[in-house]
């Protein structure tokens, strides 16, 4: 099997997740992640990985400068295109899903654009070393700024949905 086929074969649906975390929108960000490839095709990257999560980001930051050009407004859609259920959710756990995606939507928005990306690239399956080499951080530097940035993700996501009775202590 070729590289690049099991690159996108072991990477596209990680890939299809971080471009839809980016635009919001699931059948844009999987025409995005198959760009990416045909463009990973052509160029045949040293580092295909992380090559392709940053052609990624690249497009994904294209595609939102395009919106706003535009003033498009991007749209959360119903669930996430990378989640396949075995079988159709109940309505009541639909909407709960869709609130907690447009809560995680929301707090996202509120991060700063390192705290932003270093998370959706660790969400998206990204080594440290791939995520350092995407970023531009030191390597060792990655842990902490990923702690930091999931600690202020649940902080802005807590300001903004605080749960009642809750008395949670937080470090």
């Amino acid at each position: 099997m070729d590289e690049l086929e099991q690159l996108y074969q072991t990477t596209y649906t990680a890939v299809v997740r971080f471009l839809y975390r980016k635009v919001w929108d699931a059948e844009r960000a999987e025409d995005l992640a198959q760009e990416v490839f045909v463009r990973a095709l052509t160029h045949r990257p040293e580092k295909p990985r992380a090559w392709v999560f940053a052609v990624a980001a690249n497009l994904a930051r294209d595609e939102a400068r395009a919106a706003v050009r535009r003033k498009r407004h991007l749209t959360l859609l119903k669930g996430d295109p990378v989640a396949q259920p075995t079988m159709e959710p109940a309505p009541d756990s639909a909407v709960e899903h869709d609130e907690r995606m447009a809560a995680v939507q929301e707090a996202l928005g509120t991060l700063t654009h390192r705290d932003r990306e270093i998370l959706l690239l660790w969400d998206a399956g990204l080594s440290y070393p791939e995520i350092a080499s995407q970023t531009g951080l030191a390597l060792g530097a990655v842990g902490t700024t990923l702690a930091r940035a999931r600690r202020r993700l649940v902080e802005a996501h807590d300001r903004q949905h605080p749960i009642k009775g809750s008395h949670a202590a937080h470090s």
